[in-house]
């Protein structure tokens, strides 16, 4: 018997005789009241009488030890009965202890089956062993050279057993030394690195093993939560049960980071070294190694010293395990690594934007780089950069499209500069088109009958409480359209409209290519509803082309290595259609540069074209075409300011003239001074200094 139950017996067996005491003492005054003096033995009464005084003793005394039961009503034996009520108090709270961890167990079981249920109805274990996801872009400009990358850098998948051996060991060296001897999940590598970065006062070294590693890059994300890292390890036996080692170690190079957006072995090994992974030497495989621990600031394009550092480490880890000898070690520490020039190519340009976008969304490649063949022209892409250059836009912003008359975009600036604005003002912007929306009107005129010559009333006019007033303040009375729309009559153009229908012009602008909302209102003959400039441009394309619609396409089915793929991509037009108005209304194009709002775009071979300005020089454009380019121009503020004295006629026209003459390589002719009579004000300079700069450019001054 230990010293506890003693002690505990010894204490029962006092409380006892004290309440046994207590309860005679009571037993006796009460026989004695009740018998005149003379009171009744305790042995001799019923036990019933007895366990009665005990049980109010033992109300009174409270003792700790003992409970009613134990009194027995008194009998004898009192130690043995106690002993043998401990006993069965201590049997019976064993058997409660043990009723009570077999629960706790049960419960625990239930919620582990339940927890692992949750984790494989939420962790990914469906795409475990499914292939790598999405490949890069390369757009290609129209002669195959690259002009944009987007996207994660991937390649096929790697066999490890196809590999050189050194290539596998010099990952498992540095990575998981112990890979082919656990189950996925290493208790000896996590103590190791926990007292790896006790040592040395921060984390020099993480746990993971291979198995996690591509659990969790592959199929988990990043993600450092409680939920995460359980599915990861689920995930992580799952491969380990279901993959070889060989295969895990296959995967996990296929898809491991390697810095640069570069992913997988493959497309480390072409774009570090331009090889192939069957041929990395021992050197270049422990420098890749060596860039798993910290991709982006061991790249070595960008930080060779710290990448050959991380190589060395990489070779003694090799040494150490045995997987090379010393001496070869030592001997490939001191190789020079050739690396592969860098292409250094932007994610994106207004052009590869507009271009992705139609791409990205259809693409179901699962690996590799998608060469994305294109038709911009990159000489032309310069030319259109050197005008916005040579224009001096200030604060404004700019967009240009070139195309040819087909809808091939040939060049494309959605901005003054990608980098600090990626928004492109040539395709995503509606802005108001000013008067080059006279273009519908005109040809809705001509389409019903009329001809450049049929006269039009150039006269104030009043509809309800709207009165549209040419911008001179002039009005020529009864002139023929050629004139009217060169001098690009306002009250003319109106009339025009409700001559021919506002529901004529509209549906022109339809035949032509414009998918914008336009109201059906007068006001719309005045270029009031919000149209993009690329939509713009392909219709003046469709004149120029001489049939209809005509649709701006990027995209280039001829090139590439992708062609059933472009080919999907691009979208089928109706069938062309051909317009005898047409004809009549290239030459009214040309009368408005020849004669009208647009002579400062005037070029040395005939030009066509339109200028548009709109309220309060919010908006200035000028669209036309000249040889084989189809080119518009806008200008404007961003948050849709005023511009102080900016006229489709001006800086708009003077862009794209200084375009033209070097997209179509033409050499400057004598210009006279005197601008002809203007009715839209296109002639207004933009401020007194450019003013100074245009002359004295023209004089050869300065450029």
């Amino acid at each position: 018997m230990s010293a506890k139950d003693r002690a505990r017996i010894e204490q029962a067996a006092h409380e006892l005789a004290k309440v046994r005491g207590l309860a005679e003492a009571q037993f006796r005054d009460d026989t004695e009241r009740a018998f005149g003096g003379q009171g009744l033995a305790w042995d001799a009464v019923e036990p019933p009488v007895r366990a009665y005084y005990l049980n109010r003793a033992y109300d009174r005394v409270r003792p700790v030890s003992l409970t009613p039961e134990d009194l027995d009503g008194g009998s004898p034996g009192v130690v043995e009965t106690i002993v043998a009520l401990h006993r069965r108090r201590h049997d019976r709270a064993s058997r409660i202890i043990r009723k009570a961890t077999g629960a706790v167990l049960r419960v625990a079981a239930a919620a582990f089956i339940l927890l692992v249920g949750w984790l494989a109805v939420t962790a990914p274990l469906s795409q475990s062993l499914q292939p790598i996801a999405a490949p890069s872009f390369l757009v290609l400009a129209a002669d195959g050279q690259p002009i944009a990358r987007r996207g994660a850098v991937r390649d096929a998948p790697v066999d490890v057993m196809k590999l050189p051996p050194h290539v596998g060991q010099a990952f498992v060296a540095i990575e998981d030394r112990r890979f082919f001897h656990h189950v996925g999940i290493d208790p000896w590598g996590v103590g190791r690195a926990l007292f790896r970065n006790w040592r040395s006062g921060r984390v020099r070294e993480g746990g993971s093993t291979i198995s996690q590693q591509l659990a969790k890059t592959s199929f988990t994300g990043g993600e450092r939560t409680m939920g995460r890292k359980a599915q990861e390890a689920l995930i992580t036996l799952w491969l380990e049960a279901r993959l070889s080692k060989e295969q895990i170690l296959s995967r996990y190079l296929s898809n491991v980071y390697f810095g640069n957006n570069i992913y997988g072995l493959r497309a480390a090994a072409r774009y570090y070294f331009s090889v192939r992974p069957e041929q990395l030497t021992l050197a270049q495989a422990a420098m890749l190694a060596g860039l798993v621990n910290a991709p982006n600031r061991l790249a070595p394009n960008r930080n060779l010293a710290g990448a050959q550092r991380r190589g060395r480490l990489v070779l003694q880890a090799m040494a150490d395990i045995g997987y090379v000898g010393e001496d070869r070690a030592r001997r490939t520490r001191g190789a020079q690594l050739r690396l592969a020039p860098s292409d250094n190519l932007p994610t994106g340009t207004y052009f590869a934007d507009w271009i992705l976008a139609k791409v990205e969304q259809a693409d179901q490649q699962e690996y590799g780089e998608r060469r994305i063949a294109t038709t911009l022209d990159r000489r032309l892409q310069r030319s259109a950069i050197h005008a916005f250059r040579r224009a001096g836009l200030g604060s404004r912003q700019a967009a240009l499209v070139a195309m040819r008359p087909d809808g091939r975009i040939v060049a494309m600036l959605g901005g003054r500069d990608y980098a600090r604005s990626p928004y492109n003002r040539a395709t995503m912007g509606r802005r108001q088109s000013g008067s080059t929306f006279k273009l519908f009107v005109y040809l809705a005129a001509l389409r019903s009958g009329m001809n450049p010559d049929s006269p039009i009333e150039d006269s104030p006019i009043t509809i309800g409480r709207w009165t549209p007033r040419n911008a001179s303040g002039t009005y020529r009375g009864k002139i023929p359209l050629r004139d009217a729309f060169a001098m690009s009559s306002n009250v003319a153009a109106v009339r025009l409209a409700r001559q021919v229908g506002i529901g004529n012009v509209i549906r022109t602008a339809r035949d032509l290519g414009v998918t914008a909302p336009i109201p059906n209102d007068p006001s719309i003959a005045l270029g009031t509803s919000g149209v993009s400039l690329v939509e713009m441009t392909a219709a003046y394309a469709a004149v120029a082309a001489g049939r209809y619609p005509v649709t701006a396409q990027g995209l280039d089915e001829q090139q590439g290595e992708d062609q059933d793929f472009l080919a999907a991509l691009l979208h089928r037009s109706p069938p062309m259609r051909s317009d005898p108005a047409f004809a009549d209304m290239r030459a009214m194009l040309g009368s408005a540069v020849a004669g009208g709002t647009g002579r400062a775009a005037a070029l040395p071979v005939a030009t066509f074209g339109k200028t548009g300005t709109t309220q309060d020089s919010r908006d200035a454009l000028f669209i036309g075409f000249a040889g084989d380019l189809v080119v518009g121009v806008w200008v404007g503020n961003d948050d849709n300011r005023p511009m102080n004295n900016v006229a489709g006629g001006g800086l708009p026209a003077r862009i794209w003239r200084s375009f033209m003459m070097e997209a179509l390589r033409l050499s400057e002719p004598p210009r006279p001074r005197k601008p002809p009579e203007e009715d839209e004000d296109e002639w207004k300079d933009d401020s007194l200094g450019e003013t100074i700069g245009r002359v004295l450019r023209d004089l050869g001054v300065t450029e």
